[in-house]
């Protein structure tokens, strides 16, 4: 009875161990999983790389006119509302100036006066010349009233020579007192579209102020002419030349990308809170009909391309020093390799040497048995910044 006692005892001893065992072993097992190094990559690929320089600003029209009449006057028979659509020397609206009314019929009956000045003297000319040829042909006539009948002829042209200047400076007040008259007719000077209407019926001209465009009485632009006008920073300016590719995006249109290119440059840069601008005008491939002036655009100016080159995130990249590494995984190990960079971006950086297409580069190293995750960084702006070698 005992030894069957001590039987059960080291039996029990001996499962015990057992179980021991197996958790050990399962526990062993389990921890060697969850501490396994992990590599997130990405596949280096031949692709195309492109450089850009980034402009805000609005949409602008090329071809506008402001509507502002060189005289005053009351605002009358306005026949045009924005949104229009007008030919050049349409009416727009008249203007009712009373004064210019009386200098009108002032300068035709001045006009009229000289004309008739003019007749007179001519005729003056006529009968000096007429009485001339009787009084030589009479021989009773002395010398001396042959040379007054001469003089006469002399004074009768003087005569008419003034009058024909009076004429010429009542004609020339005349033709200026009807362009005058004329402008009370306002009419468009360009084909287009009415933009702006900051008049109305009674409105008093000579009480509008004229400081600016904004303010003029009609502003008249052609839609067709619509183009980009952005500002680009001082730092920048120098990479932008005429021609090249633009693309542009509308804050007021979701998912609107239009193509362009630059068409123009300003000399001259505006200084603004420290920072000098320059605006860049951008010529629009193909027009959308939801695009309206003065709407906010932004602009990526393309200054660069490159084809099939290889290109890896910023953030993959380490540096020490002068020179620049990435970890591939093309095996089970990682390795540290060591590369030559190009052009970077905002976002990626052309690889010279050193990765090749197919090259699975590490972009981040998990350890579970880790408190953290070893990561890589990029500068902001395409830089390389000093990085660790993490994994």
């Amino acid at each position: 009875m005992k030894k069957m006692t001590r039987s059960k005892k080291i039996y029990g001893a001996v499962i015990a161990v057992l179980l021991l065992g197996g958790a050990y072993y399962w526990y062993t097992k389990s921890n060697s999983k969850n501490t396994a190094v992990q590599y997130k990559t990405i596949t280096a690929e031949k692709s195309t790389f492109t450089n850009s320089i980034s402009g805000s600003g609005n949409v602008i029209v090329d071809q506008s006119s402001t509507v502002d009449p060189t005289i005053t006057g009351t605002v009358a028979n306005l026949a045009v509302n924005v949104g229009d659509k007008v030919k050049k020397g349409q009416t727009l609206f008249t203007i009712v100036n009373d004064d210019l009314t009386v200098s009108s019929a002032q300068a035709v009956a001045s006009l009229q006066q000289a004309q008739n000045a003019v007749d007179s003297a001519t005729l003056n000319v006529s009968q000096a010349k007429a009485d001339y040829r009787k009084g030589k042909e009479d021989s009773s006539n002395t010398a001396d009233e042959k040379r007054i009948l001469d003089k006469k002829i002399n004074i009768a042209e003087e005569g008419l020579i003034a009058a024909q200047k009076s004429y010429s400076a009542s004609l020339s007040s005349y033709n200026n007192q009807m362009a005058n008259a004329a402008k009370r007719t306002v009419v468009a000077p360009i084909d287009g579209t009415v933009n702006a209407v900051n008049v109305k019926n009674g409105d008093d001209l000579s009480r509008l102020s004229s400081n600016s465009n904004s303010s003029a009485p009609i502003i008249i632009g052609d839609l067709s002419t619509l183009k980009a006008q952005v500002q680009v920073n001082e730092i920048d300016i120098p990479n932008v030349s005429v021609g090249q590719k633009v693309m542009l995006k509308f804050n007021a249109i979701d998912g609107l990308n239009i193509s362009g290119k630059v068409e123009k440059m300003d000399s001259l840069g505006t200084l603004s809170s420290g920072v000098v601008t320059y605006d860049v005008t951008i010529d629009f491939d193909t027009l959308d009909s939801r695009i309206r002036p003065e709407m906010s655009v932004s602009a990526s100016i393309i200054t660069k391309v490159e084809n099939d080159v290889i290109t890896v995130p910023n953030s993959a990249i380490k540096s020490q020093g002068s020179n620049n590494f990435v970890e591939l995984l093309n095996g089970a190990t990682p390795k540290q390799t060591k590369i030559e960079i190009g052009d970077a971006n905002n976002t990626e950086t052309v690889i010279t040497s050193g990765v090749s297409a197919g090259d699975k580069v590490i972009m981040q190293t998990i350890d579970s048995g880790a408190k953290s995750t070893t990561t890589t960084t990029g500068n902001k702006g395409g830089g390389i910044g000093l990085r660790g070698f993490g994994g």
